[in-house]
């Protein structure tokens, strides 16, 4: 029997984050990314929302004998949601699901629950690896919230699965927040609790 798959649009789409097999890539219509804030983490997240015309790329990953628990744990702050076959281009998967959180319990970051440099990083490292620059790009095009607070805690990530970033990388993510007007705090501005 074909176990499940989930859909990675954040982290995990980082490998070095996950141990789950991975199948490969897919698109997956009339969804985009957007950073939220949960009652249940203390920092910004990213999720995603219904949206028509959008299209996000992201990692696909078989979830061994259905055991969804410790990937529910990890996602703790989210509703899994099964996709329709019209929903997803480029994957075989029968049953393919993805994470997102209520809006029931969300609301926009702010300077005391920010967005972390550590895990947008952790993010453009698994684009940059996957799909390359050019969909690097793409996460930032099709991902909306830039308006929060960053907080710069490169130096002492307090993501619990950060990966750091080569100089390089970090130059893209600097110059695209940049050019985004994006709000990067100094890492005295704030220092959450680790959570996520």
């Amino acid at each position: 029997m074909t176990p499940p798959h989930f859909f990675g649009y954040g982290s995990l789409v980082h490998r070095g984050t996950h141990r789950y097999p991975v199948q490969g890539h897919a698109r997956v219509r009339g969804w985009r990314r957007v950073w939220r804030h949960s009652r249940h983490r203390e920092v910004a997240f990213l999720t995603v929302t219904r949206a028509p015309g959008s299209e996000i790329a992201g990692l696909v990953a078989a979830v061994p004998g259905a055991d969804w628990a410790a990937l529910d744990a990890r996602e703790h702050a989210y509703d899994r949601v099964r996709l329709s076959g019209s929903e997803v281009r480029d994957a075989d998967a029968l049953a393919l699901h993805l994470y997102e959180a209520s809006a029931h319990h969300t609301t926009a970051p702010s300077l005391r629950h920010p967005i972390l440099l550590s895990y947008l990083d952790t993010v453009i490292g698994g684009y940059l690896a996957e799909f390359g620059r050019a969909g690097a790009e793409a996460f930032f095009d099709t991902t909306d919230g830039w308006d929060a607070p960053i907080l710069n805690d490169r130096a002492a990530p307090i993501y619990p699965r950060a990966q750091p970033l080569p100089a390089r990388d970090r130059g893209l993510v600097d110059s695209t927040l940049r050019s985004l007007f994006a709000q990067v705090q100094p890492p005295e501005a704030l220092r959450p609790s680790a959570q996520g």
